[in-house]
């Protein structure tokens, strides 16, 4: 049978369309960090004297931001200041600082960010004489976790422990707590001998209208989980797949809750941002304050406070170079992002866990036409509530493993998204017993394995 011509031009230009938006993803993501570098230069030369150095450890983005802030500001002062990722950060740059500030997060129970992976065996794990440095200390955290700014703690640790002296004692922060940022404010200050405090007012939130809210999996064992879609009431801005979505919550009893993050499931070029939100419930039954005003209270045209922020540290790779992605529950909205932001060129294998497949195969449809396009070349997934199968995803690692060493022999990245308790620790060990554990660190070091859990 001949093709319909205008079918077979349609064709070509969906897909010339389509490697144009890949290509403009790549273009920002080399020009952003061109930016990066070209801003820590001229922010190096703001004042006299050996610039000061910045050096952030972040898994979410917020610890960068608090970087570039924290530079401004000794940068108004007069003060020159370098800025680096603990990823690029090696001894002989710390050695040849003076003075320096150390901002750095916390993930789990008092692990480093994936990107300090390196810093931390190749410079933390050895003896160090810092007895000419000074420095200061910002630990960013969570109370709820038992070793609370446990990363924040190994650092000061270890810098005192090489003879580096305090500048002031370490400033603990709990989810971004305004009291704590302040107080850091406050010891810039006496570095730069400024006696107004520098505006570090978030970005404003711009409004989004919500346009769809669909519950994907009703009767699941698991909770009601609702796909939620809105629509920029102005101009929309720009993110990439792994970034971040801080939707601004509604005052209640006068009081204003903090943001709530989430992983955005699409791209720009859907015209919308797109999250996959689980009705959490109290032990009394009553609706958690966030996802209960998203997916219950919020009516369709609403509209809402959202602000995207840059998760680098989950950015994706070249579009050729395999994927492995691997999650569970409403995790899959971040993989989502990635699998739409790709062509069939390196391909894709996506290994995701849920607890019935009657009920939880989360973007099934989708899922399928990736498979017949070449985008996604392997899909396997586990239910753990399902008589026959009854396994979780980090069981789909171990049984796979053959395939794992092939894949990474031929360069692919792993991007791991899902919950931190539970699942991401089992993979965690399941790539470890399937690839070597040495194999696991120098992906973890090499950027090659990527982690958004929360």
């Amino acid at each position: 049978m001949t093709a319909d011509p205008q079918r077979w031009l349609w064709a070509v230009g969906a897909l010339a369309l389509w490697l144009a938006l890949i290509a403009v993803i790549v273009w920002r993501e080399r020009r952003a960090k061109a930016a990066d570098r070209a801003r820590s230069e001229a922010l190096a030369g703001a004042g006299e004297g050996r610039p000061l150095l910045i050096a952030f450890a972040s898994q979410t983005g917020f610890a960068e931001e608090l970087a570039w802030m924290t530079a401004r500001a000794l940068g108004d002062g007069g003060v020159g200041a370098r800025v680096l990722s603990f990823a690029d950060l090696d001894v002989q740059t710390v050695k040849a600082a003076d003075r320096a500030l150390l901002i750095v997060s916390t993930t789990g129970e008092g692990d480093p960010p994936d990107s300090a992976a390196r810093f931390v065996r190749k410079v933390m794990n050895e003896t160090t004489e810092l007895s000419g440095l000074r420095f200061g200390l910002l630990a960013l955290g969570d109370r709820s976790y038992d070793q609370f700014c446990g990363f924040g703690h190994a650092v000061d640790g270890w810098l005192r422990r090489a003879d580096a002296e305090p500048l002031f004692d370490m400033v603990e922060v709990d989810n971004g707590e305004a009291g704590a940022i302040r107080h850091w404010q406050h010891q810039l200050n006496q570095i730069t001998g400024s006696v107004t405090a520098p505006d570090w007012t978030p970005p404003a939130y711009d409004p989004w209208r919500l346009v769809e809210r669909t519950l994907v999996n009703p009767g699941s064992p698991g909770g009601e989980a609702y796909h939620l879609a809105f629509e920029p009431v102005g101009a929309a801005p720009v993110w990439s797949a792994g970034d971040i979505a801080e939707v601004g919550l509604p005052e209640r009893d006068g009081v204003t809750p903090g943001s709530r993050e989430y992983s955005i499931a699409s791209l720009p070029q859907d015209g919308r941002v797109e999250f996959l939100v689980r009705l959490m419930r109290h032990p009394d039954g009553a609706p958690g304050l966030a996802s209960g005003w998203l997916t219950q209270d919020l009516a369709l045209g609403d509209q809402i406070g959202i602000r995207l922020r840059t998760n680098r540290s989950f950015h994706g790779p070249a579009d050729e170079t395999p994927m492995i992605l691997i999650g569970n529950g409403t995790g899959i909205a971040g993989l989502r992002a990635h699998l739409k932001s790709r062509t069939a060129a390196g391909g894709a294998w996506l290994l995701f866990g849920e607890r019935t497949q009657a009920h939880d195969a989360f973007f099934d449809a989708e899922l399928q036409d990736w498979l017949a396009s070449g985008v996604l070349r392997r899909l396997d997934r586990s239910f753990s509530r399902d008589a026959g199968d009854g396994r979780y995803v980090q069981d789909l690692v171990a049984a796979a493993a053959d395939e794992f060493r092939d894949w990474i022999a031929r360069g692919a990245a792993i991007y791991v998204c899902g919950s931190l308790e539970g699942m991401s620790q089992g993979v965690h060990a399941a790539l470890e017993n399937a690839l070597g554990a040495d194999v696991v660190l120098a992906m973890l070091e090499d950027g090659r394995y990527r982690r958004d859990v929360y």
